[in-house]
């Protein structure tokens, strides 16, 4: 069991910032969070967090994945003070981090969530985990399981498989996606190694990513946080408080941390 206290760290707001759909809520304010192979239980208590790891595990996967070398309240201080929306909304959801989220798992999940909600997504992807029942040893006997590759498909039912898990369009996608990463093993380390605009180049060549998928991926799996999705509820947040223009935050080196406390306010307060 490790012990640590966080400032600007919201369980609950995270878990609802629409950035990660396999977060398994135990109770209120403690989650069970797979990533990487791994798994930790993590309990909050205002900045008080209780972790079911230890401290080595903590400093090699968890301090990471949950952004804590990122200074959020500095974020937050250099915020405009003309802009009052994004003030409001930066109070409001200041418990929100950017996920640092494994890379394979995160293209995976936002191709499944485009034109879906978050119940939805959510199924989606556990009925893909379920299906395939990619384990590493640190997951086993959990019940957990991992966004699974080509190989694991093709063990286990094949392309056919994908059709009956109510994925629709999706699961083509899915298929050429895993196909991609069979032949070319080495394309998610490349990525990694790519700036934000070459991200997104490279990314919106893949059948099924466009622009909204592929910035949701630089932010959220390559840790660009100059990425700035635009979905409905971002289209809201300029036409109704910016007056249709887009405000200069949108383009900051932060865009994607301020993207996700105006998204998150916005829905909130509807």
């Amino acid at each position: 069991m490790v012990t640590k206290d966080i400032d600007y760290f919201d369980l609950e707001q995270v878990a609802d910032s629409g950035q990660c759909f396999r977060w398994r809520k135990l109770d209120e304010y403690k989650y069970r969070i797979p990533a990487f192979g791994n798994y930790v239980d993590i309990a909050q208590n205002g900045n008080h967090f209780e972790l079911s790891c230890t401290e080595e595990e903590f400093e090699k996967i968890w301090y990471n994945y949950f952004d804590l070398g990122t200074d959020y309240g500095g974020l937050i201080n250099r915020i405009s003070g003309d802009d009052i929306f994004l003030k409001n909304a930066a109070e409001y959801g200041k418990g929100i981090r950017i996920l640092n989220q494994d890379i394979w798992e995160t293209i995976i999940s936002f191709i499944i969530s485009q034109n879906n909600n978050i119940p939805r997504i959510k199924k989606g992807i556990e009925s893909l985990c379920n299906r395939y029942m990619r384990q590493t040893e640190a997951l086993a006997g959990t019940g957990i399981y991992m966004i699974p590759y080509l190989e694991d498909i093709e063990k286990n039912g094949g392309r056919e498989s994908l059709s009956e898990l109510g994925l629709g369009y999706r699961d083509g996608y899915i298929w050429g996606m895993c196909g991609y990463q069979s032949h070319f093993p080495c394309f998610l380390d490349e990525l990694k190694k790519m700036g934000y605009k070459e991200s997104m180049e490279y990314l919106m060549k893949f059948k099924g990513i466009g622009k909204k998928v592929a910035n949701c991926v630089c932010l959220f799996g390559l840790h660009h946080l100059d990425a700035c999705p635009i979905d409905v509820w971002m289209k809201k947040v300029v036409d109704e408080e910016y007056g249709g223009v887009m405000p200069a935050w949108m383009t900051d080196e932060y865009a994607g941390v301020y993207q996700q406390y105006t998204f998150f306010y916005k829905r909130e307060k509807k």
